[in-house]
This record gives structure tokens, C-alpha cells and sequence, in this order.
């Protein structure tokens, strides 16, 4: 899920997810398991921050360039660059760099292919309907993709589904973020086809991370009350 990418800000170091308790988890508020999935279903602040800094910078490049394409370009590929190198000093995974760099490096180079500086945001908006798409479909046919997400967290990929009540938590969770998904269409589509870029970036800025913060947190406390009203049963050996 686009990011267009929650809580430390950055959710759990990596060294702490054992001792917190993301093995088993209890559900209740605060705990490590459900609040570090929800974490990592967007990256956390860091994962919001990145994901948004590379737009926000092609964004003021541009109208601060009088409409000039070339500049835009060059300080999102910079932005992306300098958040890459810093994720690299961090240690972080490669593979979470390179995706990164990749997807702010792929926007520019098409919008300089294009020569239409709009379609630097047509690969998230794309991205936003395949998401959407996806996730909507898996609501449909009764199988909420983040309660698979939130199963494989706590090595029960399936034993939410014996409990209607975490059935329909797990759904309604999932719509929340559909919801989001929808609306960033809804808005930034006509704007995209008026060629309308400074409102297109702003409306981009503005319903990405604190809107996919919103349905994260709702999602969290939808998921994390059902967990602790109605946990799965314990299974015999």
C-alpha cells in the first residue's frame, strides 16, 4: 500500500520486536504486535516523511522555476537521493532504499519523457487504484487483506477467522484504507487531466500521510478492540 507512507514515529526498532511482544501479542491498546503491523502497513512517520518529501520538493521546484519541468525533476531526484543515502547510513534494508529511490527516480524520468509535468504524480495515482482495486476485492469476497497481514505478524495467519468478531474488524479496517485510496482518486484525478499541477501536488501533499495516518489509526483501534474483546481461541496441542 502508496504509499503516498506511523508510531516510536517510526515504529519499533527491529532489535526490540521480540522482547515486545510481537510474537504473540494480546490486543489490547498499545500492544507491540498490532501497533507495529499497523507501523509497517505504512512505513511509519519516517516511511510518510520519505515518501512525501521527494513530491513536496518537485512541487516547490516548479512553481519557484516559474513552470520550468527541468528543475522540478532534478530536486525530487535529489530529494530521493539524499533520503536513500541517509536510509543507507542508517543500515536500513537495501531493498527498502532502492525501492524508494526507484519509485521517486521513475516519476521524474517519466514526467521529462512526457514533458508534462502532471504526470510526475500519474504512477501514484495509478498505484492508488491498483491498491484500492486489490484491497476493496479482497473485502468482497470476505477476505480482508490486513487481517492475512496482521495473522502472518503473529504467526496465526488464519486464526482470525474463526472469530466473526475479528472477521468484521478486519474488514472495516481494510475499508478504511480503500476509503483512502478512492478519495485521493476521486480528488486528484480531474485535477491531473486539467493539468492542473500545483493543485494536483498540493492535494498530494495534503492526502498522503495524514490521511493514511487517519485510517491507521482508526484501523488500529478497530483491530486492536476486537482482538482483546474477542481473541482467538487457544488451540489444542
Amino acid at each position: 500500500m502508496q504509499r503516498d507512507d506511523a508510531p516510536e514515529p517510526e515504529g519499533y526498532p527491529e532489535e526490540d520486536l521480540g522482547a515486545s511482544g510481537l510474537e504473540g501479542g494480546s490486543g489490547q491498546p498499545g500492544d507491540a504486535t498490532t501497533e507495529q503491523l499497523m507501523a509497517n502497513a505504512i512505513g511509519g512517520w519516517r516511511g510518510l516523511l520519505d515518501g512525501s518529501l521527494p513530491s513536496a520538493v518537485f512541487l516547490v521546484g516548479y512553481i519557484v522555476s516559474g513552470q520550468q519541468l527541468r528543475p522540478a525533476v532534478i530536486g525530487a531526484v535529489a530529494a530521493g537521493l539524499l533520503i536513500a543515502v541517509l536510509r543507507i547510513v542508517r543500515k536500513q534494508s537495501l531493498q527498502q532504499v532502492l525501492s524508494g529511490f526507484l519509485g521517486v527516480a521513475f516519476c521524474a524520468w517519466f514526467a521529462s519523457r512526457t514533458g508534462n509535468a502532471e504526470d510526475y504524480y500519474l504512477p501514484g495515482l495509478l498505484i492508488n487504484a491498483v491498491y484500492g482495486t486489490v484491497l476493496a476485492v479482497s473485502c468482497l469476497v470476505g477476505h480482508p487483506l490486513l487481517g492475512y497481514g496482521v495473522g502472518a505478524a503473529i504467526g496465526d495467519v488464519t486464526g482470525w477467522r474463526s472469530v466473526p468478531e475479528q472477521r468484521r474488524a478486519y474488514a472495516l479496517a481494510t475499508w478504511f484504507f480503500v476509503a483512502v485510496f478512492a478519495l485521493r482518486i476521486v480528488v486528484q484525478l480531474p485535477l491531473y487531466l486539467a493539468g492542473s499541477v500545483a493543485a494536483l501536488g498540493t492535494a498530494r501533499l495534503f492526502m498522503g500521510w495524514p490521511l493514511f495516518a487517519l485510517a491507521a489509526f482508526l484501523a488500529f483501534r478497530v483491530i486492536s478492540t476486537a482482538r482483546r474483546e474477542a481473541p482467538v481461541p487457544a488451540r489444542e496441542d
